[in-house]
């Protein structure tokens, strides 16, 4: 058979072609069946939450035009005013406007999540592959990830924070630490069951490099769960965060934070229930946004887990 003839055949599911260049139409299928399912399999529960998310993210982008009032200016004499027409959401035990300082901590959390799941994706993606692809890796990567999950997260975090000082830089650190063992064996265990796909046993007997096997076959069956994943990353980053600047570990004040809203507030609640009321609801949407969100997704891109509920 000529080299003509043998490019003229017509390549069967999961074939690489000849010259190295990939040419089987599983991967190619793969890598487009993502994009796919999210657009085919809209539903209900992604819809609701992706209004929430963007309600939320428009805040806190927006922030400095939705603010009535500067968040740091102390007012000794409407200390701990009710909500009205001036303070929406009342003040609080230094005169500061509520409203305005929610509105501008949002812009705090989002950050520090939206910082804490890039990181933690990356870092994440590139250990799983590794621990995933090479056997000799596996066990070293597997088990440092072992050790940071032998602590509860929120200690860990804690101990780290209390080394590192409190800073929102410190905060992501800390967090993507923390989180980084899951991204990790989410990439890792989808690509234990890829790299022994017929198509990837292809690649290699035509003698592609494992960077490039990795790139164009094992990469792009790994976006589906780090998908859902990244969207249960950002809640817990978003808690987190409020949870440590809560006790003093995390965003340092006076900058606003809903978590440092939340310490402030708590020595009120009898007589200024709102200054706690309104930090807890922004977070509690902001949370219930990104678990509605990556339910709808995994349902979307995981149809056997909706078929089985």
């Amino acid at each position: 058979m000529t080299e003509s003839s043998v490019h003229d055949q017509p390549m069967t599911q999961g074939e690489v072609a000849p010259d190295g260049t990939g040419g089987g139409r599983e991967p190619q299928r793969r890598r487009s069946a993502t994009l796919y399912l999210l657009l085919k399999g809209m539903n209900g529960r992604i819809l609701v939450g992706s209004f929430m998310l963007f309600f939320v993210l428009v805040i806190a982008v927006f922030a400095p035009l939705i603010a009535t009032q500067d968040p740091l200016a102390i007012d000794a004499v409407d200390r701990l005013l009710a909500p009205g027409a001036d303070h929406w959401f009342g003040t609080d035990e230094l005169g500061r406007d509520v409203f305005s300082r929610v509105i501008y901590g949002s812009r705090i959390s989002v950050m520090v999540g939206m910082s804490v799941v890039v990181t933690t994706t990356v870092l994440g993606t590139v250990i799983g592959l590794a621990a995933g692809f090479y056997r000799k890796l596996d066990g070293v990567f597997m088990r440092i990830m072992d050790a940071f999950q032998s602590f509860p997260s929120i200690l860990l975090a804690i101990a780290i924070m209390a080394a590192l000082g409190a800073s929102a830089r410190n905060v992501i650190i800390a967090l993507t630490i923390t989180n980084l063992p899951k991204t990790a064996r989410v990439v890792r265990g989808r690509v234990l069951g890829i790299r022994e796909e017929t198509y990837i046993e292809s690649a290699r007997a035509v003698g592609l490099g494992d960077i490039r096997i990795m790139r164009r076959y094992v990469l792009p069956n790994t976006l589906a769960p780090l998908i859902v994943q990244a969207t249960f990353i950002l809640a817990l980053a978003i808690i987190a965060e409020a949870g440590l600047s809560f006790i003093g570990a995390g965003t340092p004040p006076p900058a606003p934070s809903w978590g440092n809203i939340l310490a402030a507030g708590r020595g009120y609640m009898r007589q200024a229930q709102w200054i706690t009321l309104f930090p807890g609801v922004f977070i509690m949407i902001s949370v219930l946004s990104l678990n509605i969100l990556g339910d709808g997704l995994r349902d979307v891109l995981d149809p056997r887990l909706k078929d089985r509920r």
